[in-house]
């Protein structure tokens, strides 16, 4: 067992309450319950000596270990084989069907031989509350209960399990044809114990998971080029979703680093108003209309819930739950990955000022009009009065998408999302029919039109700039023909292209900045950010450079793990880094292959 394997050898299963992450070598070493944001149960990925960890493989020195999922689910199976035989650890979690928020979930390990002999070897070592709390063990046979202080949990197993200290082991040894199983449950103290596990429970579970996910995934419309690649990253934002409140959280894990060593570990396991914004449309292109109308029903209670306060109508990102309390702190007792600390938890960033997260709230309720909740009046009012309160609001400099923590600036970024806001909320008023204060909306559009058009435009670069006050280029610009600011062939933005072509894009990857010329406040550096790379695609694809966009789709693709799974870096040497897998990442490939797909089609008369 390595003690930090790379964070791209993991797949990921959950029940849309919360997930795991599984290695390739059979280990899950990510796990927080009862929901993403809990404290961690197993957290080796972040300490290998504290954090805890859950190991079901052959302990055959000769081993080689493969990874891949059951077709069109989120089912992972993990392969071992060795010159005695070839053995399968089928790993899944039961969606709850009620989708009401649970304190109990299960996480299903089907062991089995497909071919020769394989003797398996169990360790099962939680550590509770990120490993900050003792835990007391009881084990009867093939069941034990680990209780510690807010939660308890079981393992049940097929084969005979035994103490090792305060944690379990036990060995299975199959014959071809031979499967055993194990599952772990997670529950509030005092919950009712699990019934002794059989094989034929495990299959059976392993039958409705599996008819869960074909089923939820017969919706999809997409029939383009990249079917496996796009329905895996829905697949992924799906498992990201917390389908009690519809929120999606930005990533399944906290504290992985953007640099190893380096200092950029955040907890990303929150709601951030821009990703969930941005994910409604690429939801209802590819059919997903219910994931679509969650979020936007959750978005427009975050409104509500500020309406007649001082506060900005919205922070940057919240609980899952909604709740908008997200102290940050450091646990200082976790070495972090690979000796990369400080790890987070919480996150500070949630009290910055980044105005462009209006204009993505307004882009998401008006690329969902048929969801059409804010075209009820109440709805309508709340959506008005925020437009009106940018309207007073926008120009101030701000902390940006980046989330920098270097100081405020006039972020171009920011006013074309602000831009974008006016712009949507004008056209949504119109196609309601709906009162609003029309020439104060359209007045604050044209302003910001203006002062991008005359501040956040270099002539030195050619190009437009992250802020006003220098001459660095920033890829959250990318966006910019996406939200409909610039035609994608006007001549500035072509140009704009050419220059991030220069200075940002390395071997098709794109860095989002250049953070020595444009310091954030932290030390160390970063990888390309893979979201940026897609963005790039689509562009490009809007551009009319179809040959360019398309071979650097293709591209991106190998970056991409052994089951196409992304993070949201790429260091130097090709390695996945940071959060682990990061929904912004799938939600812009899914965008960048539906834009490329269109474009590839009419160039095609199709």
């Amino acid at each position: 067992m390595d003690r930090y394997p790379p964070i791209a050898d993991h797949g990921l299963v959950g029940d849309l309450q919360t997930a795991a992450l599984v290695s390739s070598q059979g280990v899950v070493d990510w796990f927080a319950a009862p929901r993403f944001d809990s404290p961690s149960i197993f957290a080796a990925l972040l300490d290998h000596d504290g954090g805890g960890y859950f190991r079901i493989a052959p302990e055959h020195p000769d081993l080689t270990c493969k990874q891949l999922y059951y077709p069109d689910t989120a089912i992972l199976v993990t392969r071992f084989m060795s010159p005695d035989g070839v053995g399968e650890v089928v790993d899944f979690m039961p969606p709850d069907p009620t989708r009401t928020p649970t304190d109990r979930h299960r996480l299903f390990r089907l062991v089995r031989a497909v071919r020769g002999t394989v003797e398996f070897t169990l360790e099962c070592r939680p550590r509770f509350d990120y490993g900050r709390a003792e835990h007391r063990l009881d084990v009867d046979g093939s069941g034990a209960r680990f209780s510690a202080p807010g939660t308890e949990a079981f393992l049940r197993a097929t084969f005979p399990l035994e103490a090792d200290g305060a944690d379990v082991r036990g060995t299975v040894r199959l014959d071809a044809g031979q499967s055993a199983g194990a599952a772990f449950t997670v529950c509030a103290p005092g919950g009712d114990s699990p019934e002794p596990l059989t094989i034929d429970a495990v299959h059976t579970q392993l039958d409705e998971v599996t008819r869960f996910w074909h089923a939820w995934l017969r919706q999809s419309r997409y029939r383009g080029r990249w079917p496996e690649l796009v329905h895996r990253s829905v697949i992924t934002l799906k498992l990201l979703t917390y389908a009690p409140t519809g929120a999606l959280v930005a990533a399944a894990t906290m504290g992985l680093p953007e640099q190893v060593g380096g200092e950029r570990n955040w907890d990303y396991r929150f709601t951030w108003i821009r990703d969930g914004s941005l994910s409604v449309r690429a939801m209802l292109d590819l059919g997903f209309a219910e994931e679509a109308t969650a979020f936007v029903h959750w978005l427009v209670e975050r409104l509500r819930e500020r309406e007649g306060k001082e506060d900005e109508p919205l922070q940057t990102m919240y609980r899952i739950d909604g709740s908008p309390d997200l102290p940050e702190e450091s646990l200082e007792h976790f070495e972090g990955y690979r000796g990369s600390a400080p790890v987070r938890i919480g996150n500070g960033a949630a009290d910055q000022l980044q105005l462009d997260i209006y204009g993505e709230a307004v882009y998401a309720l008006s690329q969902g009009r048929e969801i059409g909740q804010q075209s009820t009046y109440e709805g309508w009012q709340t959506f008005a009065r925020t437009l009106d309160w940018l309207a007073e609001h926008w120009d101030r400099p701000d902390e940006g998408i980046w989330e920098t923590r270097g100081g405020r600036q006039d972020f171009t970024y920011s006013r074309v999302m602000c831009w974008a806001a006016f712009d949507h909320g004008l056209a949504l008023a119109d196609h309601w029919r709906r009162p609003a204060d029309i020439d104060t909306w359209r007045a604050a559009r044209d302003a910001v039109f203006e002062q991008i058009m005359d501040r956040g435009w270099s002539d030195k670069e050619g190009a437009f700039v992250q802020h006003y006050d220098g001459d660095v280029l920033d890829a959250s610009l990318l966006l910019m023909p996406r939200v409909g600011f610039l035609s994608p062939r006007d001549p500035r933005w072509l140009s704009t292209l050419d220059a991030m072509d220069r200075t940002l894009v390395s071997d098709s990857l794109v860095y989002r900045y250049d953070p020595a010329a444009s310091p954030d406040g932290l030390r160390g550096s970063e990888g390309t950010f893979s979201l940026c790379t897609f963005l790039y695609v689509d562009a490009l694809a809007r551009a009319g450079r179809l040959e360019q966009a398309r071979y650097t789709f293709e591209k991106m693709q190998t970056y991409a793990n052994h089951v196409g799974l992304f993070s949201e870096e790429i260091g130097p040497s090709g390695e996945q880094l940071g959060n682990f897998p990061q929904a912004f990442t799938h939600l812009a490939l899914i965008m960048a292959a539906s834009t490329l797909d269109d474009a590839l089609d009419a160039e095609h008369g199709r």
